[in-house]
Formats: structure tokens, sequence, C-alpha cells
């Protein structure tokens, strides 16, 4: 017995070495921790139970015989962050280069299916070089496991992946099915293709930071909705993150004790939309103003800069924001920012977070490559998901909600539960300009003095519709109030709406406009 004890206890041993000191050294070098480090960071103190730390590969071929690492370059377990439980993978690029093997596969996917049995949200540590390609269509095969498993827990459990290294060919395809995607500044990125491949086809010479750092998945394809400075910075924004989500889709959100009265009232919100409706004003001081203190956390802060999508907390309940920002393209939708609308509204809606919708946009970016591009095909999604939507839908029109924008943006045509409007609001189906010329085209052509007239067509235009009382007078909107009354008004609104039940018409699935 003693003989065999001495033997665990080295196995275990040599499983928490990874892949030796040399290796380990290098992987600090390049500004990076350890599987085990991260793991330790991540995780309450003495909270993790790992499984499948004594698994290995069997291949033999181009001598893998003596590559031999317990758990052969992934730790999978259990633990807990901030006391809830979670389910956890790490990849250890000091074994092997953490390429992705058949008993990898294994052991991801083991720990996929308890999570999802369990009920609780699993967080992978993304660090390997790709396919092991040692073990050929093996190794490949073994990506399926894994992506066949991101579906099935998609809508039940939060999945979130952490890139803290490379993350190449077939093995990008399971963060972009997760439901979040955290990369670190110059220490990791993603491609399909790496910058030797490109090189030998196209004769283009790219670094691995400009074809998949995170900028690029950040800023420009929005592949990842958070970027952070160095690996610490990631993990806690993944605790941060954590802290909004509920454990699975059957329960709410964690509650936190609110620091922040709900009755206040913040009176620069009565001044914050500026005289000149073509003006900007930065969405981020309203929400601040109108959010508990320090609680909005921005999604995909870098991409589609014209909406904002964020979590925040009003008297420490979780809600989701969507909203315009006009100080970047006056708040239009495009392509891009419609995507970003659609994707957040959807992970609120299963994850049961209250959608908050602050609108401020003159419409849909006009444009031959916006519609070349399939802007009405994207746009489409943002309707698709506000009406699908069960959870509360409130929304506040701060000032533009012209044309299809209108509609789009929680409408009551859209579900939407409650609708208020500031007195700067403007309600209308395009803009006065063109309306003026549209419907009083033959007066002012006849004119002796066609701008003095179009002026008053344009001045009597906005009179009429560019205020929400019209839309309030048709129920469009509940109420007209004062912006330093948002607040405690959203709040007691989603009081009542807590035990909104509904549900949608029973089917297979319906057709996302992809």
């Amino acid at each position: 017995m003693t003989q065999r004890l001495d033997t665990l206890r080295q196995m275990r041993e040599q499983a928490l070495a990874g892949g030796g000191p040399k290796r380990i050294d290098a992987q600090h070098a390049k500004g990076k921790m350890t599987a085990r480090e991260r793991l330790s960071f991540l995780l309450d103190e003495a909270s993790f139970q790992e499984l499948g730390a004594l698994a290995t590969h069997h291949n033999t071929d181009f001598g893998m015989a003596d590559q031999r690492f317990p758990g052969d370059g992934v730790i999978t377990g259990f633990g807990k962050i901030n006391g809830r439980r979670v389910a956890v993978f790490a990849q250890d690029f000091t074994v092997l280069g953490g390429s992705f093997s058949e008993v990898q596969a294994q052991k991801i996917s083991r720990i996929q299916d308890l999570a999802l049995e369990s009920g609780i949200p699993l967080i992978g540590l993304n660090d390997s070089g790709g396919a092991r390609v040692q073990e050929g269509v093996r190794s490949l095969a073994a990506y399926g496991e894994v992506f066949y498993r991101n579906v099935a827990a998609s809508g039940v459990i939060p999945q979130i992946s952490l890139i803290l290294g490379p993350c190449a060919g077939g093995a990008v395809y399971s963060p972009a099915l997760t439901d979040f995607t955290v990369m670190v500044e110059t220490t990791s990125n993603m491609f399909l293709t790496g910058p030797e491949i490109i090189k030998a086809v196209t004769g283009e010479e790219v670094s691995s930071e400009d074809l998949g750092g995170a900028f690029v998945h950040n800023a420009r394809s929005g592949v990842a909705q958070f970027n952070a400075a160095n690996e610490q910075a990631a993990i806690e924004k993944c605790k941060l993150l954590l802290s909004y989500l509920p454990q699975n889709n059957t329960e709410d959100p964690p509650q936190v004790v609110p620091h922040d009265s709900p009755d206040r009232m913040d009176e620069a919100l009565n001044s914050i939309i500026p005289e000149d409706d073509t003006a900007a004003y930065d969405m981020r001081d309203v929400l601040d103003a109108i959010f508990d203190a320090g609680s909005v956390m921005q999604v995909h802060e870098q991409w589609a800069g014209n909406a904002i999508c964020a979590f925040a907390r009003l008297d420490g309940h979780a809600a989701g924001i969507i909203a315009n920002q006009p100080t970047v393209m006056s708040g239009c939708l495009d392509i891009d920012s419609s995507d970003k609308v659609s994707r957040h509204i959807r992970i609120c809606d299963m994850f049961n977070i209250p959608i908050v919708t602050f609108v401020d946009c003159p419409g849909y970016l006009p444009g031959v490559q916006q519609e070349y591009a399939g802007v009405i095909r994207h746009g489409a999604k943002v309707i698709y998901s506000y009406c699908q939507a069960t959870v509360p839908k409130l929304c506040v029109v701060t000032r533009k909600a012209i044309g299809g924008s209108y509609v789009a943006l929680s409408s009551k045509q859209m579900g939407n539960d409650v609708a208020f409007a500031w007195p700067t609001a403007q309600i209308a189906v395009m803009g006065a300009e063109g309306a003026a010329r549209l419907l009083n085209r033959r007066e002012i052509a006849a004119a002796e003095d066609p701008k003095t007239v179009e002026q008053k067509f344009i001045d009597e235009y906005r009179e009429k519709f560019f205020n929400p009382y019209r839309a309030a007078d048709v129920g469009q909107i509940d109420e007209v109030i004062e912006p330093c009354e948002t607040r405690p008004r959203l709040i007691r609104a989603l009081e009542v709406l807590r035990t909104k039940v509904q549900t949608n018409i029973p089917k297979k699935h319906g057709l996302f406009p992809v």
C-alpha cells in the first residue's frame, strides 16, 4: 500500500510540475502565468477540485511515446468564484505547447457535460498552439466533440472564454460559440490561418498581433467582447462579468446589497440634451447618472461605438443596457451595431436579465456600401431579437427616434412593456428637412423665395411631430417624464415586471436573419 501511495504522490507531483522548470520559465518570460497559476488567481482559495489530472495520451508516432505528461496539457475541474460554483478548464502551454489532443477533448468534454448537468457556468482558459499534428484526424474530430457541447450548453449555462495565449486554427470556434470572450493585449491572438500560411498562399507578410491580436478582435472583427492589459486584469474582468449572470437559465441573476438610493434624482440630466438637436452628448454620462453608481460594465466597448451594450444594476438588480451613442455617427444603426445590439439582447434574454433601451437614433446609416453588405438583413436581427425576448423590456426615448429605428429599438410593437420619453424626444417617420421637402415640394418649387418657404414647413413639421406628445396621445409612449426622474421610474417599473411571465409560440426554432 505504501508503494502505491508513493506512486500516486509522484504522479501528482508530475502533474503539478507541468512541462517542467525550463518551460515554466519560458512561459513567465513571455509575461504569461502558468495554467495552475491562472486557476489559483481565478478561483477562491482551496476551492479547486481537479478531475483527470493523471490522464495521458497513448500515441506512439513521431516520438510521442517519450512525450507523456500527466494531464496531457489541460487542467480540468470545479471550483468557486466568490462562493459560486463554476466548472473550469485551463490549457497548459508548458506541456507540448498546449496542443489540442484526443485526451484533451475527452477531459474538456467531460467537464462540459458535468457543468451542463450541474447547471453552473463554464470558464475556459485558452493557451494552445492548435491541434496536435502528431494525432492527425483524431485531434480534428476531438474539436467537434467540444463544439457540439458548446452549442448544447448555449442558452443554458454561461460560457466564458479567456484567450491567454495563441488560439489558432479550428480552436477558435469554441470561444466563438461561447457567450463572452476576453483577450489580453500583446500576449493573446486568434486566427484561422497563421502568418506562415498566409505568406505561403498570398505572399503577404503579417504578424500574429496584426492578424488576430486583442485589438483586432475587440475593435475590428467583433469576435471578442473584452480586452485587458494583462492576464490578471482579464481574470478580474471575468469575475466581474459573472457577478451579473445567473448560474443557469432557470435562475435569476444574483442581487447585490444596494448602496445607491432608489429615489436618487440627478438634476444634471434635465440639461444634458443640447438645445441644438444636431449637437452630440455622451450617452455614457446618462447611464452613469441613472444606474447604481459604478455598476455600468460595457460589453464590446471598442467595437461599433455608435451603440452601447452593457450590464449594470438598478437598486442592486442586474439589468442589460442597449443605447445609441450620439458622439459616434450620431448614434445611427449600421451593420456592426445591429449585430452588437441583437447579440446583447439575446444574451440578456437567455439569462433572465431585464433590458433597458435608451433611444437617440436618427435611423439606419444610409449608403451603397451598407446596402450591398446587407444592412437590411443585419438590421432585421435587432427586430427579431426584441420580438423574441420575453424578459422585461423598458425603453427611454431621450431624443431622436426616427423612422425604422423607432420601431426596431424596443417600441411597443416589439413587445416593449413600459415606454418612457423625455420632453426632448423627437418621434417621427423621418427628419424634418426631408419630410418638409417631400410633403410640400410643389409649394416650395412654386414659391418666390423657396428657402424661406422651405424653412417655414420645416419649422411647422418640427413643432407638430418633433416632440413626444403625439406618440403619447396614441399610446406609443406610456409617460413623458422629467429626465431626472428616470432612475426611480425604471426601478419601480422593474419591481412590477420582475414577476412577468411570457412564453413564445411553441416551435422548433425560427429563422434568425443570419
